[in-house]
């Protein structure tokens, strides 16, 4: 499937915003994008944050490695941690861009909240491959 798919979930814990998923399966890689926006804001450019490379392991499939592209420390860490999963699950090479703002959160971005937006957007983006 070369078509991309483009999908988008409520930011949990957020009154207006959503996250959207650009998702392009090709034959022997997964290309991901995710972002936020609200709804004043839908049609406005979004900063660039990180952008991971992952790979299955042969030698250790529970652990694929990753090498970050770019770099944007708010949003490393769940980047990286996506794009690890997805290439764990497909035991496909995985591209993952991520510029998810927790900003709009009802707490301003805890850790339960970005593991929840997390487990949505991996459930989502893994029901889908």
């Amino acid at each position: 499937m070369d078509q991309p798919i483009q999908l988008s979930l409520p930011l949990p814990w957020s009154i207006d915003t959503r996250i959207y998923v650009h998702l392009t399966i090709k034959a022997k890689a997964i290309l991901l994008f995710l972002t936020t926006a609200s709804g004043e804001e839908a049609g406005a450019a979004t900063p660039l944050g990180s952008f991971v490379y992952a790979l299955p392991d042969k030698y250790n499939p529970a652990q694929p490695l990753s090498t970050p592209l770019c770099t944007v420390e708010p949003t490393f860490e769940f980047t990286t941690r996506l794009a690890k999963l997805v290439a764990k699950k497909t035991q496909l090479p995985t591209y993952v861009g991520n510029s998810i703002s927790f900003a709009s959160t009802g707490l301003g971005g805890t850790v339960e909240e970005e593991m929840e937006a997390f487990k949505q957007v991996a459930t989502l983006v893994l029901s889908k491959l």
